[in-house]
């Protein structure tokens, strides 16, 4: 699978599980949210490192749009709610993406390394 349908596949689940578990995303979706950039970030392959660190905000937005709150009806509802959720989320967001951002970076000077010699 591509690194993006599973970024967004397991951040939706984890979206999903903590709004029914705790009535909406939170704690427990930023947690999955900081793991799925950690996996990904380790296990995409090497042609591919510049989209681990992508994925992951997208599937945290797209994820926040579909599950998160809204402010009323309509398209409008949902995208003050997605600008609410990104806002109260952002700390989770920004710790996923550096941290995939860290790893890729590593792993891209390592490869680069190993070439050289």
């Amino acid at each position: 699978m591509g690194t993006g349908v599973v970024a967004l596949a397991v951040t939706l689940l984890g979206a999903l599980a903590d709004s029914l578990l705790l009535g909406g995303p939170g704690v427990l979706f930023g947690m999955v949210y900081v793991a799925v950039c950690f996996q990904l970030a380790v296990r995409v392959r090497p042609a591919d490192l510049p989209a681990a660190p992508i994925a992951g905000p997208i599937a945290f937005a797209l994820a926040l749009l579909l599950l998160g709150p809204t402010s009323g009806a309509g398209f409008g509802g949902h995208v003050m709610g997605l600008t609410g959720g990104l806002a109260t989320q952002a700390g989770w967001l920004f710790a996923g993406t550096g941290v995939a951002a860290a790893i890729v970076v590593a792993r891209a000077v390592a490869i680069r390394r190993s070439r050289t010699r």
